[in-house]
């Protein structure tokens, strides 16, 4: 069975949501039959590459609020994060293009790394003080995940390595109806949204397991939307 997970590493749902969906997996009685697939969707495609700010002024111009409301919001989300063991923090992040990071991805994926690298870029960006949106960082990431350094080099500085991957993940992502992250589809007979609790994965998992039809799962949960930002 595969499951399909599109994502973007400037969304802290599914950073939280990848931790939930692994502990779900884990209690799947045939997860060992379970084929995992991360796929492209970008929560800001429209920013321009290099063009950065941090994240707290950003929530705030996107949701029209202070930015002690925006803290709050992100005191919110690093609570549900602690509470899956994944470190965050709430100040000091920036956010930025994601392009370039879900290329290499597609290359980790085709090196048998993909998952490596997320978690990498993942960590990096919401517990680490490093910055994903740097080229240098990226590098440094995609080696560390066991990337050859000379490859992903290569692909960064071409910019339409894989770039038809990325745009043909998201058209599959329109073509499902999903205009929010994390979103999973599972053997495309389940569709669950969001960073729900690891028993609803658990629960999907078995239901599509047993060959039933295309549904939601789960009810609404928190996730990213795609007008322009992570959340």
């Amino acid at each position: 069975m595969r499951v399909e997970i599109w994502s973007d590493i400037a969304c802290p749902w599914c950073y939280i949501g990848k931790a939930r969906f692994e502990k779900g997996l884990a209690a799947f009685a045939h997860r060992d039959d379970v084929e995992v697939v991360h796929r492209s969707f970008e929560l800001d495609p429209n920013r321009a590459k290099g063009d950065t700010a941090p994240v707290l002024e950003m929530l705030a111009t996107k949701y029209g609020r202070t930015l002690d409301e925006a803290r709050a919001m992100e005191a919110h989300v690093a609570s549900n994060a602690h509470s899956e063991g994944l470190g965050y923090r709430t100040e000091g992040r920036d956010h930025g293009n994601t392009f370039d990071i879900h290329r290499l991805l597609h290359l980790a994926k085709e090196r048998g790394r993909q998952s490596e690298l997320l978690d990498l870029a993942y960590r990096a960006n919401f517990a680490e003080e490093r910055s994903v949106f740097e080229p240098g960082t990226l590098v440094a990431l995609a080696v560390e995940a066991g990337l050859d350094e000379a490859e992903v080099r290569a692909v960064l500085a071409d910019e339409s390595a894989y770039a038809d991957a990325v745009r043909a993940d998201e058209r599959e992502a329109a073509e499902l109806g999903a205009n929010g992250v994390p979103f999973f589809v599972l053997d495309r007979k389940y569709g669950v949204s969001g960073g729900q609790p690891a028993e609803v994965f658990t629960q999907a998992l078995e239901q599509a397991w047993q060959g039933r039809t295309l549904q939601p799962v789960g009810g609404d949960a928190d996730a990213c939307d795609v007008d322009g930002g992570t959340c």
